[in-house]
């Protein structure tokens, strides 16, 4: 079990590794969970904390890879959260303090990589170089939030499993809907929204 939070270039690695590479992305990610974990007072997030912390990403980018790497939150765990808001931020909760702090990546940040190091042209490793040098207030934005997380949303919620009236597929985590006294996954309930259509036989 780890005993405290691993080095930058750790984290880095590990992350490259579940990424498939390094990138500025990765390199933001890791340094947004570390700080989010610090605020928190979360030194060991994948150890003997890792019951305490639930995480909301904003966006399905590379950095998301990398704060999964830091917290150990993951989807399948129901630890991790996504908000398909397009920004490059993450908001991290402590289920023990119910203490809250969303940190955002400054659009500023690009800039002062420039500044930091016109020599590197390649954009990429001119950001992973400065974004390793920055100062977490340079990077950053922070701000203390309150999230309420209902029951089920919790990490160890076990609910009923039904079976949707209409396609009969089971649902779990209470999905579904109860129209005209039928229980309706989300998909049947609202097909137009649904992110598939179904095809009546196999495309050719």
């Amino acid at each position: 079990m780890l005993e405290t939070m691993p080095s930058l270039d750790d984290l880095l690695e590990e992350a490259r590794i579940a990424h498939g590479h390094l990138c500025a992305g990765q390199v933001l990610g890791v340094r947004l969970a570390m700080l989010g974990c610090a605020r928190l007072g979360i030194e060991q997030p994948r150890g003997r904390d890792r019951k305490r912390l639930v995480t909301f990403v904003e966006i399905d980018r590379c950095a998301t890879d990398a704060i999964g790497v830091v917290t150990g939150c993951r989807l399948g765990k129901r630890a991790l959260k996504f908000r398909d808001w397009g920004k490059m931020a993450a908001t991290f909760v402590d289920l023990e303090t119910q203490r809250a702090i969303r940190i955002v990546a400054r659009e500023t940040s690009k800039d002062l990589a420039r500044q930091l190091h016109p020599e590197i042209e390649n954009k990429n490793l001119q950001q992973m170089a400065a974004y390793r040098e920055m100062s977490d207030h340079e990077l950053f934005d922070e701000q203390w939030v309150q999230v309420t997380l209902d029951a089920k949303e919790f990490p160890g919620y076990k609910g009923a499993r039904v079976a949707c009236g209409q396609c009969g597929e089971g649902i779990n985590y209470d999905r579904f809907v109860v129209r005209d006294g039928r229980t309706l996954c989300l998909s049947c309930a609202a097909p137009e929204e649904r992110y598939f259509q179904p095809l009546e036989s196999e495309p050719r």
